[in-house]
């Protein structure tokens, strides 16, 4: 994986820039480099004093590349901690064409890690975005190489600035058990008869100590013999009523899918109610198989994102997971973890949409084997048959999946995969708690 380094020092944007040849040494010991001269991007510095800024522009060119570098002995410590902040115009994708990078040498000067780090949080007032991540430092480095690059943005610019590389502690755990709850009501003769049964089961996982609780789709309608219009209901309603008070004695946060009424319009809806028993907010499924949209029921078209005590969620519902883009949409607007109410599918659909986001999923349901996956696609725990249960799994998020050969691939999708068409000018756009609703 790649990571980069800041150079400290603030530069007037009144500096006089001056250009550096591919190669040749500039101010504070960086060195600009292009991986061939053809493809080589206009590149300067800006000097005020002792400050710094290394600019990089595309040249019109849509195979424009190149970084800034310097070599630094590592730090003491077992951690290493990249900062630096940047201002970019003219670009497509943030995580794409603007790239942070740490590469780990050993004594020889041979390559033993490559670290990059997170170039898409949000900008400042004036344009200005932090990069701020930390990496395991190689029990082989000796030394550490910061690469800042613009790549493959015809008209990007791109200047850095305040660049550092310092030793550091472990990240802080975040650690979260989730639980996920396989039941299925038969023969109820109410929505309440139904939640109550949920309500016990959410009990049980909470006297285990549960963060998060999901529960499977339409937890209302099934085995009832209703239809979907007739179980829709207000969100905020009953439901959400009731689950707020299960939720908040059990000090848990709860998704569960429901039926929604907005007006004249349907939607299969869940939710998500924090540990305070409040909403927080709704997901509308966006894929709707023939017999909910022939039921009456509407496509939502919104792809919110929450942020909790132990990060941040997506949810999704059943169909969904048939298509790669919900869940890519929300691993885009930085959910770290997907939980799905769903009736029944297909179980490697559901591997498939952790694996190729690097994001663990829940999933709780009626016809599959309710689970919980891990970033490779393998169930940390699993229903075994049809009999109710809660099935439980511990994660620590700030705990990266790291593979043999890819490393922490997760930081790889967007800076290896396709420009997303919706993208614009920087990184996908998070929906939060407060414009989802």
């Amino acid at each position: 994986m790649m990571r980069f380094l800041m150079v400290t020092g603030l530069v007037a944007l009144s500096a006089v820039s001056s250009p550096v040849r591919a190669g040749e040494a500039a101010a504070g010991g960086w060195e600009f480099r292009a991986l061939r001269e053809e493809a080589a991007p206009r590149h300067s510095i800006r000097e005020d004093g002792s400050a710094i800024g290394l600019v990089i522009e595309g040249n019109g060119d849509a195979i424009a590349d190149g970084r800034w570098v310097k070599q630094v002995p590592i730090p003491q410590g077992p951690y290493l901690n990249l900062r630096a902040r940047y201002r970019a115009t003219g670009i497509e994708m943030a995580a794409r064409n603007v790239l942070a990078a740490l590469v780990q040498l050993d004594e020889s000067g041979k390559e033993v890690a490559m670290e990059v780090a997170d170039t898409t949080r949000p900008a400042d007032a004036q344009g200005w975005r932090q990069v701020n991540d930390t990496f395991k430092v190689h029990p082989k480095a000796k030394q550490a190489r910061m690469e800042l690059r613009l790549r493959w943005s015809p008209q990007g610019k791109v200047e850095w600035r305040d660049a550092e590389v310092k030793a550091a502690e472990a990240p802080t755990p975040r650690m979260v058990k989730v639980a996920a709850i396989h039941h299925r009501p038969r023969g109820q003769k109410s929505a309440q008869a139904n939640l109550d049964q949920f309500a016990t089961w959410i009990d049980e996982a909470g006297k285990n100590k549960a963060d998060i609780i999901c529960l499977p789709e339409a937890i209302t309608l099934i085995g009832r013999g209703a239809d979907y219009l007739a179980n829709t209901e207000s969100i905020p309603g009953p439901s959400t009523e009731f689950l707020g008070k299960v939720a908040k004695r059990n000090n848990a946060y709860l998704v569960a899918g429901l039926l929604e009424r907005d007006g004249k319009a349907a939607y299969n809806t869940s939710v998500l109610i924090g540990r305070d028993g409040k909403l927080i907010g709704k997901y509308r499924k966006v894929c709707l198989p023939t017999g909910e949209y022939n039921g009456g029921l509407a496509a939502g078209g919104e792809y919110p994102v929450f942020d909790t005590d132990f990060g941040r969620i997506g949810m999704m519902i059943c169909w969904d997971v048939s298509y790669p883009e919900v869940s890519r949409e929300l691993a885009a607007a930085g959910a770290e973890m997907i939980l799905m109410p769903i009736w029944g599918g297909n179980e490697t659909l559901c591997r498939a949409r952790a694996i190729e986001n690097q994001i663990p999923l829940v999933i709780s349901s009626y016809d599959l084997k309710s689970a919980i996956y891990d970033q490779a696609g393998e169930a940390k725990a699993q229903a075994k048959d049809t009999t109710s249960c809660v099935v439980y799994a511990d994660f620590n998020l700030a705990e990266p999946m790291n593979w043999k050969w890819t490393g922490n691939w997760r930081s790889r999708i967007w800076l290896e995969g396709p420009v997303r068409k919706d993208a614009t000018s920087s990184e996908p756009i998070a929906k939060t708690a407060a414009n989802a609703q």
